[in-house]
């Protein structure tokens, strides 16, 4: 898809994740046909253990078990690691299914299909796990278009070799030469802000109000998108069609119900990347190289301290007596985890998700009905359809009854090949994200009667994300630890890891007085550019005098 001057995700935040031939040290305690749980051991002494439970595998608890081994393997560390997870896969919010839930065809992702070179945590995991990137990209052919209910507020793209310009001509015509260049400064001042956090000296924080205030992102946090742009003088109509067609799309939210900070991750899309078949397969690897021990299929029932100051008891479904842990790291959304903490906590306060429905589908129209958005006889609709609330805003129209329809290619096999249905027909994927379930009616009407294959899957994708100041406490008690805390400030796959990265960092600091990072000499790490270096993956190094 081209984009006017800012590239738009196309994709929403991130999603559960679909796995198999899982090769590590994993126990399915239920996941075979026998019912009987594993039989743990009886309850140990009071002394605490070098153990580590981490709650959730998704993006957050798989980098976390893979931060650990980190700070295990550079100080030597005797720890054991277990990773529990309710679900069947590790992934958490990062899922692909396959078209007519057929396995010989490319894998497609239900949630976030994408990450960007500045995510360099999932950008150099790619790297050291040896998987093959896929650029995000769309036909030259395609058209991209911003519906408010009623009409284009704006279309551009398509085969023409002028197009380019054209659209270019046209963004500035409508919304003028500062609205773009402006914006793209923002966000850029944003992006260099965000990647002070790989940097030799990245901030650590026990609090989230901390990091935003060095990373100076108060302001910005505490307005909405609509707020701060018109604060910066930008166009009012740019803002309310194209970053609001961005921050719908992303987050499912307006731009003057999302905080600015997000808004700007919404636009910082450039150079977008996915892995082939299937982004899940990081938080595989994750989990693989820690050597943690994963219990999937099971529920955590209640957390609390064997005696006040003594170590946590984590009781499960996978073993028949609580498990004895020196410290505990929460990686899922408190609420939602619905564990019974029997300790005194700090005060998580409760956080709405935007409950999101995605729907999948194969077509063999190359483009939806032009009928159902008004056009001309013969007129061509755009493949790639985001939304704007405008039209409700400016004149009480409907509101879009999606977020967005995009196109996503043709069905292929996994080599590659374009595949054809039983009438002989080439046929393309298409996701849509809506509010409210898509009925089959109005599938059949968006697209003539030509649809095959349809998957439908409703999440709470990511947090409500209004203007803050506060943010959920990172420590809940001594030894135990919140990963999601930062996800109200931003809720991507990468700032997951970032986020497990702290924490991580935090633990090993307090609890067995190490790190992740133990700091290095020159010739006993690669020298690294300051571009180049990520933390976490790189250590800094000692003076080679000391």
């Amino acid at each position: 898809m081209r984009s006017p001057t800012l590239l738009l995700a196309t994709t929403a935040a991130f999603f559960p994740a679909y796995a198999f031939q899982l090769p590590f040290n994993i126990k399915l305690p239920f996941f075979s046909g026998s019912q009987t749980p594993l039989v743990a051991p009886e309850l140990p002494d009071p002394a605490t253990p070098n153990r580590i439970a981490i709650i959730g595998a998704g993006a957050a608890g798989s980098s976390a078990a893979y931060w650990i081994a980190k700070g295990k393997e550079r100080y030597g560390l005797d720890v054991e690691v277990d990773v529990y997870d309710k679900n069947s896969y590790i992934g958490g919010r990062s899922t692909t299914v396959f078209p007519y839930d057929n396995e010989t065809l490319e894998a497609v992702e239900l949630g976030a299909s994408i990450f960007v070179k500045v995510n360099k945590n999932l950008w150099r995991a790619v790297d050291e796990f040896g998987l093959e990137r896929v650029n995000f990209e769309g036909d030259d052919d395609d058209i991209m278009g911003i519906w408010d209910g009623q009409e284009f507020a704006l279309t551009t793209g398509g085969g023409s070799f002028y197009s380019g310009w054209l659209d270019k001509i046209k963004i500035i015509w409508r919304y003028g030469y500062k609205a773009p260049t402006k914006t793209q400064a923002l966000v850029k001042s944003m992006v260099d802000r965000f990647l002070m956090l790989y940097s030799p000296h990245a901030p650590q924080w026990s609090n989230v109000s901390s990091v935003v205030s060095e990373l100076g992102w108060a302001d910005v946090a505490a307005q909405t998108t609509a707020e701060y742009l018109d604060l910066q003088g930008i166009d009012r109509r740019w803002t309310r069609e194209l970053v609001e067609a961005a921050t719908r799309v992303n987050y499912g939210h307006n731009v003057d119900q999302i905080h600015a900070l997000e808004g700007l991750c919404s636009l910082a899309a450039s150079g977008a990347s996915s892995v082939k078949g299937g982004n899940f397969q990081i938080f595989e690897h994750f989990i693989a190289n820690s050597k943690a021990s994963v219990y999937l299929n099971t529920t955590v029932r209640s957390i609390s301290h064997y005696h006040p100051s003594g170590p946590w008891l984590v009781e499960s479904t996978a073993f028949d007596q609580p498990r004895l842990y020196r410290a505990v790291i929460l990686a899922a959304p408190f609420h939602q985890a619905k564990i019974n903490f029997k300790a005194s906590l700090a005060l998580v306060p409760e956080q709405p998700y935007v409950h999101l429905h995605v729907t999948l589908l194969s077509t063999s129209s190359p483009t939806p009905n032009p009928n159902y958005f008004n056009l001309g006889h013969g007129a061509k609709a755009p493949t790639t359809l985001l939304t704007t609330y405008e039209g409700v805003r400016s004149r009480g129209g409907p509101e879009p009854e999606f977020n967005s329809l995009t196109y996503h290619g043709p069905v292929r096999d996994k080599d590659g090949v374009v595949q054809t249905n039983a009438q002989g027909e080439k046929e393309w994927v298409v996701k849509i994200f809506s509010k409210n379930r898509v009925e089959d009616e109005w599938l059949e009407r968006m697209f003539g009667g030509n649809v095959g294959w349809v998957l439908r899957k409703e999440w709470d994708a990511y947090p409500v994300l209004p203007p803050t100041t506060e943010f959920p406490p990172v420590k809940l008690a001594d030894g135990l630890y919140y990963v999601n805390a930062f996800e109200p400030l931003i809720s991507t796959m990468e700032t997951e890891t970032i986020a497990a990265r702290n924490v991580a960092d935090l633990l090993l600091k307090e609890h067995f007085d190490a790190g992740i990072c133990n700091p290095v000499r020159p010739d006993e790490n690669t020298k690294r550019s300051d571009e180049e270096f990520v933390y976490g993956w790189d250590c800094p190094q000692v003076d080679a005098e000391l």
